[in-house]
């Protein structure tokens, strides 16, 4: 073989190859879809982008932020109350469990000591941390556990898991007012999403399947139950029992 195609055929087989490669490239452009159609994509709805404020409250101080503000409760139907007067928590006379949503104007933060007998959901530690509050419109005082205290340093606390520090009309201000009427109502209405639902008639509850929006809830309504199936994140079945 001469030098000259020494030189040109290993010269021929690049450009093919470019050539190939540049037809390929230039087909892609021409349609975009093409390179990502098989690759699944994540939808984000509006629920998924609100922004739902956390504290993180690691010490008994970060909690006192919360004297003189407003709060939401956002676990709805598991925490209980017990009013306060006297500077004390009559544990002995629970009012009853925190409804979904419900405002609570924030007085101050104490700690006090949970008798042993007292099931109130939340570790007593050595003492409690209570947010001592007001419902709107109303001038009696109530208590309700936010954390503890445990020996030494050892802090806990849930506000974040608790309360919504921003008004939920504000954060799902994409809700059409009747979903929200219903919701401050504490009902439940065909169509609703699982958060609405949640939102509504709290968060005590059983699931059957592990994917949100597909699968049976069992809401436990201080003491009432009530069994709602969701398909693609619309309740389409709701029976009480």
């Amino acid at each position: 073989m001469k030098t000259w195609q020494k030189v040109l055929i290993p010269t021929l087989i690049t450009l093919i190859i470019g050539g190939i490669y540049l037809l390929i490239v230039w087909k892609q452009r021409q349609n975009p879809g093409v390179a990502g159609q098989n690759q699944p994509t994540q939808k984000l709805t509006a629920d998924d982008v609100a922004v739902v404020r956390m504290e993180f409250a690691q010490h008994f101080e970060d909690t006192q932020e919360l004297e003189g503000k407003r709060v939401w409760m956002k676990n709805g139907y598991s925490m209980p109350y017990f009013p306060y007067a006297a500077g004390r928590v009559k544990f002995t006379k629970p009012v009853g469990l925190i409804p979904a949503d419900q405002r609570l104007d924030v007085k101050k933060i104490i700690k006090t000591v949970a008798p042993a007998a007292v099931q109130d959901n939340i570790a007593h530690g050595t003492r409690q941390a209570m947010a001592v509050f007001a419902l709107p419109g109303g001038k009696d005082l109530f208590a309700t556990p936010i954390g503890y205290l445990g020996a030494g340093t050892e802090e806990h606390y849930f506000t974040d898991l608790l309360f919504y520090y921003d008004d939920p009309h504000t954060i799902y201000s994409n809700w059409p007012k009747d979903e929200w009427a219903a919701i401050d109502a504490h009902q439940i209405k065909p169509g609703m999403s699982e958060l609405q639902t949640r939102m509504a008639i709290g968060m005590k509850m059983h699931v059957d399947g592990e994917t949100e929006g597909d699968r049976t809830v069992d809401y436990d309504v201080n003491g009432k139950h009530y069994a709602v199936t969701f398909v693609k994140n619309h309740a389409t079945a709701i029976k009480s029992a």
